[in-house]
């Protein structure tokens, strides 16, 4: 069986390093990082079999796409990959938003939120 690709997409170094190793270490998945949805949205192309993906970007002196920016970008190209957003920001309407523009799934960034998001892939994966 290949690997499965997974897309993370977050401006925080420390974050994306953690779950980059975290998906490594586990069989069967591949793991790509970006620090934008503009990265992302660039490399669609190796048809990620899922992506996560942070809500908020703070690139220095650029107006870069917010997560829910991305979300609909990318659900105009390609609607087959599931999304986890996964956000500091834990707020009802803004989850709300995100799944009615097709996101799987959203995680806030909490005490353990490393073992839902893997969870979450997981079961998401296997469907």
């Amino acid at each position: 069986m290949d690997d499965k690709l997974i897309f993370i997409v977050d401006d925080d170094r420390i974050i994306l390093n953690l779950l980059e190793y975290t998906f490594k270490s586990k069989e069967g998945y591949e793991v790509k990082t970006f620090f934008s949805g503009e990265d992302c949205l660039e490399n669609l192309e190796m048809n990620p079999d899922l992506i996560v993906l942070d809500h908020l970007f703070y690139l220095q002196g650029s107006e870069s796409m917010t997560g829910l920016d991305t979300l609909i970008e990318l659900k105009k190209r390609n609607n087959d990959v599931p999304v986890i957003i996964l956000s500091s920001q834990d707020d009802v309407t803004l989850v709300r938003e995100f799944i009615k523009n097709g996101a799987t799934k959203y995680i806030p960034k909490v005490d353990y939120f490393v073992d839902a998001l893997v969870e979450s892939v997981d079961k998401v994966i296997s469907n």
